[in-house]
C-alpha cells in the first residue's frame, strides 16, 4: 500500500491496465473502456479502493488491472453515470474531470473481486452495451 505523507488529505484513485510511473499524466481523450469505446471526454478518479479496482479488473487491454495513486490537476465532479437516482449521494466516491491526473504511486498487492462476481458485472456491462448504453459524456 502507498504511505500517505499527509493523512488528513483526500487520496484518489485510478483503475486501468495502462503501465505508468510517477509524474505520469493520466489525460481525457483515449477511447473509454465502456460501450462503443467513444473517445472520453474526461478521465475519471475515485476516493475507494473497491471502485477503483473495478476500473483496473474492467478495463480494456493487455497484461495486469493495476491501481494508480493520482492528484488531480484541475476541479473534479461527481461521475454522473454513477450518481443518479441510483446511487443518490455518491456512494462510490467516484469523480470525473477534464484536467490530467498525475500518478503519484501505485497500489501493489490490491485483491480483486471473487471470479463470479466479477464475471457478472462484465455481463451486465456486455447488456448494457447490447442496448445502446453508453457513459454520460455531457
Amino acid at each position: 500500500m502507498a504511505v500517505l505523507e499527509n493523512p488528513t488529505s483526500q487520496q484518489y484513485f485510478h483503475g486501468t491496465k495502462a503501465a505508468l510511473k510517477p509524474g505520469d499524466l493520466i489525460e481525457a481523450g483515449r477511447n473509454s473502456n465502456y460501450g462503443r469505446r467513444k473517445r472520453a471526454a474526461y478521465v475519471y478518479l475515485t476516493a475507494t479502493l473497491d471502485a477503483a479496482t473495478w476500473g483496473a479488473e474492467l478495463a480494456a487491454g493487455e497484461g495486469p488491472g493495476r491501481i494508480y495513486v493520482v492528484e488531480p490537476t484541475g476541479q473534479i465532479e461527481d461521475d454522473p453515470n454513477l450518481t443518479d437516482k441510483k446511487f443518490p449521494g455518491n456512494p462510490t466516491k467516484s469523480y470525473r474531470t477534464r484536467d490530467p491526473l498525475r500518478v503519484t504511486g501505485e497500489i501493489a498487492g490490491w485483491k480483486g473481486h471473487a471470479p463470479e462476481q466479477l464475471q457478472a458485472m462484465k455481463d451486465h456491462l456486455e447488456r448494457l452495451t447490447a442496448q445502446g448504453v453508453e457513459a454520460i459524456e455531457d
